[in-house]
């Protein structure tokens, strides 16, 4: 009998994350061991998937099909193409770095330890009782409910996981909050409480809309699976209009847009990423928003793949306009970590871009973009979070001359930041280049259009490093120490792999491309062919 590896891939991090918030409230550190640990295993189980999946196979491997709740058709459906197994290698391979870098981040401050020695609301609140043990396994329970969304292909199971990781996610923002938050301890927390909520309302207000379409999906369809539909469908049994399609289609994006997340439903994500600790950050733009864009291959193309072509010419505006507009805002930004977070928003625009382009070399490099940027982010935001964590503060102002007395931690921020920018030789640039390539050979306007994100990418890249690292050493920096060797393992891999996956991207090409492919058939799309003038 052969293991069922997803689920177990999935189990391993949730079975962890019950352990983890089982182990005593004395034994902070075995806690911190234990969900680091679970996270290796689970990454080990990951590279088990990703060596076993075979790139020239079926659509979906390593399937599982069991019954669930019958009177309704929704069975628990699992499997894998080459583009959620390059999603579901990212999650595991990111979850021990995020865990990593946030070894210290919810360890108790001493004045919530002297609350709780008096008799405080620590005492009491068991929020409060094992901040830490509740951290790590809040961190390994959205890993586990993400890799399921990235192997579900039961439209229902996979709403539920959409649904569900939000819980975790917001006690991640709003009870373990940045503690370089400038002002009274009463104003952060009101400033996490509210981030979490709107996170909260947003993406709960995406999901109801999203519930309504997939029951519309079951009543029109008679089936919850991914393979039962798109058998009708080929086979000529399943008979959509096409104004119930388009309905159906718009239920289907507008959660995955709010996901991604797309202008102009993005607000959440800067007071989200700004209010949580740098890990939970990484977390939020790294992994769980690669949740909305992935969605939208693998369910809005392929189960209305007519609709989808209908909305292109509105997603692609609404896609150029985060490009820019994200980019923008960047620019004008004084805090270190909304900057990155609208960097983000800019970068889901051009991979929203490449997915509707409808072309193969756009939506190859949309999966590429989707990895890549949760690496090269990773890397930015985490050696950010380091570089807070010495001077206690966000502002840009607030530094200048860090490299003259931190010089490793300068040059891993410079390597994040230019990976961030595209820069030829860093992975980046590989996904931008065919996003771009992509957009340009079926919509000449609008891959000119998506260049100026480029432009200004660079511009507040150089600009943020130029600020915080060069100059004169401002005061409160002069005594700054540099990356020390937890550090060190959380920024050096990640520097390696954008590194190695910049020369040479084949590993991710090569299951990526036959996935893609499949998507172009379900939207019965075929690359532009370049047009060639006949010799005289």
């Amino acid at each position: 009998m052969s293991i069922p590896l997803l689920t177990a891939t999935a189990a391993l991090p949730a079975i962890g994350a019950i352990a983890t918030a089982a182990v005593p409230a004395a034994r902070r550190t075995a806690a911190k061991w234990l969900a680091l640990a679970v996270s290796l295993a689970t990454l080990v189980l990951a590279g088990i998937v990703f060596a076993r999946f075979e790139p020239g196979g079926d659509r979906y491997q390593l399937t599982e099909s069991h019954a669930w709740i019958k009177d309704f058709g929704v069975r628990y459906e699992l499997g894998v193409d080459g583009i959620g197994v390059a999603l579901l290698a990212l999650t595991a391979l990111l979850i021990p770095f995020v865990i990593l870098a946030g070894w210290h981040d919810a360890d108790p401050s001493p004045s919530s330890q002297l609350r709780s020695s008096r008799g405080g609301p620590n005492e009491t609140n068991p929020y409060h009782w094992r901040p830490t043990q509740g951290f790590f396994a809040l961190i390994l329970m959205v890993e586990a409910m993400v890799i399921l969304s990235f192997t579900a292909t039961d439209v229902f199971l996979f709403y539920i996981l959409f649904e569900a990781m939000l819980i975790p996610m917001y006690f991640l923002i709003g009870g373990f909050g940045d503690r370089a938050h400038a002002g009274s301890d009463e104003n952060a927390a009101t400033q996490r409480s509210y981030a979490a909520v709107k996170f909260l309302l947003y993406n709960l207000a995406g999901g109801l809309i999203m519930l309504a379409a997939v029951i519309g999906l079951y009543v029109v369809a008679g089936s919850f699976s991914l393979s039962e539909i798109a058998e009708a469908r080929a086979n000529g049994s399943l008979d959509m209009a096409s104004s119930t399609e388009r309905w159906l289609f718009l239920g289907f994006f507008f959660a995955f847009a709010v996901k991604a997340p797309l202008w102009p439903l993005h607000t959440w994500l800067p007071n989200a990423m700004g209010e949580a600790t740098t890990p939970v950050a990484v977390l939020i733009t790294a992994v769980v928003d690669k949740v909305g864009t992935f969605a939208m291959l693998r369910f809005c193309l392929q189960l209305f793949p007519e609709a989808s072509k209908w909305a292109t010419p509105v997603v692609l505006v609404l896609a150029l306009i985060s490009i820019v507009y994200g980019a923008l805002l960047a620019v004008g930004q004084r805090d270190i970590k909304r900057l990155i977070a609208y960097a983000s928003i800019s970068h889901f625009g051009f991979i929203v871009l490449g997915i509707f382009a409808m072309t193969s070399q756009g939506q190859s490099g949309a999966t590429l973009y989707m990895v890549n940027h949760g690496i090269s982010t990773a890397a930015l935001m985490l050696v950010a979070g380091f570089l807070i964590t010495r001077r206690g503060s966000r502002l840009i102002a607030d530094y200048g001359g860090v490299q003259k007395v931190a010089p490793v931690l300068a040059g891993t921020f410079l390597i994040g930041g230019l990976a961030t920018l595209s820069l030829p030789g860093l992975a980046p640039f590989v996904s931008e280049f065919l996003v771009l390539v992509g957009a340009f050979s079926a919509y000449p306007v609008v891959g000119i259009i998506a260049t100026v994100g480029i432009v200004l990418a660079a511009l507040y890249v150089l600009v943020l490093y130029q600020r915080t690292m060069t100059g004169p050493v401002r005061e409160g920096i002069g005594s700054m120490p540099d990356l020390k060797v937890r550090e060190l393992a959380v920024a050096l891999p990640l520097i390696a792999l954008l590194i190695f996956l910049g020369v040479f991207p084949k590993p991710l090409t090569e299951v990526v491309n036959p996935a893609v492919q499949h998507t172009m058939h379900d939207v019965q799309k075929k690359d532009p062919q370049p047009e060639v003038e006949a010799a005289k």
